[in-house]
C-alpha cells in the first residue's frame, strides 16, 4: 500500500472540527440545510458579546448553540410515532410559536403526517387525550438524552445543564418543567433566539427575523436578549465574509486551538457513532460492532496499523448520514416505496457530506461512504464496482453486512451467528462481497474459516508487496519501504506471482486492482 495514501496520524482534526461535523449531522435531522447550527452559534456569540457575558459564559453559549438539538435524534422514534415524518415536523416547527391556538393548529396538521386517514384519526385522539402530558414526556426524554450525550461527548457540565432547558420558555409555559425567566440559563436563552432567528433570517430576511423576535419577546424569548438583537439586527445576523461559515464558526470556538491526539479522536468518534445509533432503537451498538469487526478484519489481512485505526473510526462514523432519513422510513415493517427506498439510498452520501468538512478524516470518509457499495456494482449510492473499491471499503462493507444481520429490523428478526455467516456466504456467491475480506470479518467474529491449507491465499506480507508492485515500485524501493533485503522481496514477488497466476507487473497490477489491494485516493470516485 502506498504510504502517501495512508491516514497521517500527525494531521488529526481539532476537537471543535469533529463537533462541528456532528452539528451538520444534527442539521440533517432538523430538516435544515448544512451549517444551520454553525450559523446559529455565530449569531449566539455575537449576542453574548453584546450582552457582556463572561468568557466562560460565551464558551458555554457557543457549544450550547452548536449542539442544543442533539437530544432530538434520540427521540426520533417517538416523534415518528406521533407525527409520522419526524424530520418534516421539526423543520416546520421553526415557523410556529409553540403556544396558543397557532400551536394547536400546527399539532393537528402534523399528527401522523403521511399516514392513512384512519391512522391519523386514531393517533390524534390518543395525543389530544393528554396533549401537554404526552409532549412533556417527550420533551423530558429529549432533555435527559441531550444532557447524557453532551456528557458522552466530553462537553463541560455547564453545557450539559443548559441543553436540558431547550424547550423551556421565558414566560414559564414551556416544557417539561415550566421554568420561567432567569431560571433558564442565559446561555440557553441566547441559543433559543439565535437558532430560530437564523432560520427566519435565511428564509425571509432581516425584517422577518426582527418581526418574529418582537412577536415572541416575553413569551418564548427573553426580552433582554431580543433587545440585543434589535439594537443592531444587521450586524448580529450578518453573513460571514466570503460565506465561509465553517471557518468562521471554527474560529469562534473557545477551544479552536485544541487538536485531538489519537486516543482523544478515537473516543470522540466512538461517541459520535453512539449518537448516530440512537436514531433507531434497533441499531443500538451497531457502530461499535462494525468498528470492531472492520478493525479486526484489517489486522487479519495485514493492513498497516494506521489503516486499521482508520477502519475502526470509519466503523464508528459510517451511519451518521442515517440521521437525515425519517424514522417513518427506518421503522416501516413492510416493503419500502420507490421514494422511500431512494431516501435510504441517500444515507451514505449524507455521511460523506458530514465527513467531508472535517480535516484529518479523509481515509475514514473514503471507507465510510462506500459501506453499501458492492463488488458487482449493485450497491448504493453510486453503484461503484470492482477495482474502484479498495480493501478498506470492501472490509467495511462486509463488516456492516455481518453486524446488520445480527440485529433486528422492523421487517425481520435478528439472525444468529450462523445465520449471519450464511448471509455473508450468499452475498459472496452473488458477487456482492469480497471473499477474502468477508472471511476475515467472519474470522474476527469467531467463525472457523478453512484457510490454513490453501496454498493460493496471499499472506499479509505478500498482499503488501503486491500493492507496492502495482504502484510501480522496484524491488529495491519495496525493500527500503519494508526494511527487508532485496532478495527477500524478490522471493515474495515470485511466490505472489505464482499464487495469482501472473507473469509480469501488468498482470500483477490487474490482479491487485481487481482484489482491492490498491487503495484509491481519499478523494476518489465517490466524492
Amino acid at each position: 500500500m502506498d504510504p502517501t495514501a495512508r491516514h497521517l496520524d500527525g494531521a488529526l482534526p481539532r476537537r471543535v472540527e469533529v463537533l462541528a461535523g456532528l452539528s451538520v449531522a444534527i442539521d440533517l435531522g432538523l430538516g435544515q440545510p448544512a451549517e444551520h447550527m454553525l450559523r446559529s452559534a455565530i449569531i449566539a456569540c455575537r449576542l453574548a458579546d453584546r450582552l457582556g457575558l463572561t468568557r466562560d459564559q460565551r464558551a458555554t453559549t457557543y457549544y450550547t448553540s452548536l449542539i442544543m438539538w442533539i437530544g432530538c435524534h434520540a427521540d426520533s422514534q417517538e416523534y415518528a410515532r406521533w407525527f409520522g415524518d419526524d424530520i418534516a415536523v421539526r423543520r416546520d416547527a421553526y415557523l410556529v410559536d409553540w403556544a396558543g391556538l397557532p400551536f394547536l393548529r400546527f399539532l393537528l396538521g402534523n399528527v401522523a403526517r403521511g399516514e392513512p386517514l384512519a391512522q391519523r384519526l386514531l393517533t390524534t385522539a390518543a395525543l389530544f387525550r393528554d396533549a401537554r402530558g404526552q409532549l412533556a414526556a417527550l420533551m423530558h426524554s429529549h432533555c435527559l438524552s441531550a444532557a447524557a450525550l453532551a456528557h458522552h461527548l466530553g462537553l463541560p457540565p455547564e453545557v450539559e445543564r443548559a441543553v436540558t432547558y431547550t424547550f423551556e420558555r421565558f414566560d414559564g409555559s414551556g416544557l417539561p418543567q415550566g421554568c420561567p425567566g432567569a431560571a433558564i440559563p442565559i446561555e440557553m436563552r441566547i441559543a433559543q433566539l439565535a437558532d430560530t432567528a437564523e432560520v427566519h433570517h435565511r428564509l425571509f430576511g432581516v425584517d422577518a427575523a426582527v418581526a418574529m423576535a418582537r412577536r415572541r419577546s416575553g413569551g418564548h424569548f427573553d426580552p433582554a436578549v431580543v433587545e440585543a438583537l434589535l439594537a443592531a439586527p444587521g450586524e448580529v445576523l450578518a453573513d460571514v465574509p466570503g460565506s465561509d461559515v465553517w471557518t468562521a464558526a471554527i474560529a469562534a470556538a473557545p477551544d479552536a486551538e485544541i487538536r485531538l491526539d489519537l486516543a482523544g479522536l478515537d473516543l470522540l468518534v466512538c461517541a459520535v457513532g453512539d449518537f448516530a445509533d440512537l436514531k433507531c432503537p434497533f441499531a443500538l451498538g451497531h457502530s461499535r460492532g462494525v468498528a470492531a469487526l472492520a478493525a479486526g478484519a484489517g489486522e487479519q489481512l495485514g493492513l498497516d496499523p494506521s489503516d486499521v485505526r482508520s477502519l475502526r473510526r470509519a466503523g464508528y462514523l459510517h451511519d451518521i448520514g442515517r440521521l437525515g432519513v425519517s424514522n417513518q422510513v427506518w421503522s416501516k415493517p413492510g416493503p419500502l416505496s420507490a421514494s422511500e427506498w431512494e431516501r435510504v439510498r441517500m444515507h451514505p452520501y449524507l455521511t460523506d457530506r458530514v465527513l467531508s468538512r472535517i480535516n484529518g478524516l479523509e481515509r475514514e470518509r473514503t471507507y465510510a461512504r462506500a459501506h453499501h457499495e458492492h463488488l458487482d456494482g449493485s450497491g448504493y449510492p453510486l453503484g461503484i464496482a470492482g477495482a474502484a473499491l479498495g480493501s478498506g471499503e470492501r472490509i467495511l462493507a462486509a463488516a456492516v453486512a455481518y453486524q446488520s444481520a445480527l440485529e433486528p429490523r422492523p421487517y425481520r428478526a435478528a439472525l444468529d451467528a450462523a445465520g449471519a455467516a450464511r448471509r455473508l456466504h450468499e452475498r459472496i456467491a452473488t458477487g456482492q462481497l469480497d471473499p477474502e475480506c468477508a472471511e476475515a470479518v467472519l474470522a474476527t467474529a469467531g467463525h472457523r474459516i478453512p484457510r490454513a491449507g490453501r496454498e493460493d491465499v496471499l499472506t499479509p506480507r505478500e498482499r503488501e508487496v503486491l500493492g507496492y508492485v502495482a504502484r510501480g515500485l522496484s524491488n529495491r524501493q519495496i525493500a527500503e519501504a519494508l526494511v527487508l533485503s532485496e532478495k527477500t522481496v524478490r522471493n515474495h514477488v515470485e511466490r505472489t506471482y505464482a499464487k495469482i497466476g501472473a507473469t509480469n507487473r501488468v498482470g500483477a497490477s490487474l490482479y491487485a486492482l481487481g482484489h482491492g489491494l490498491v487503495t484509491p485516493p481519499a478523494g476518489g470516485a465517490a466524492a
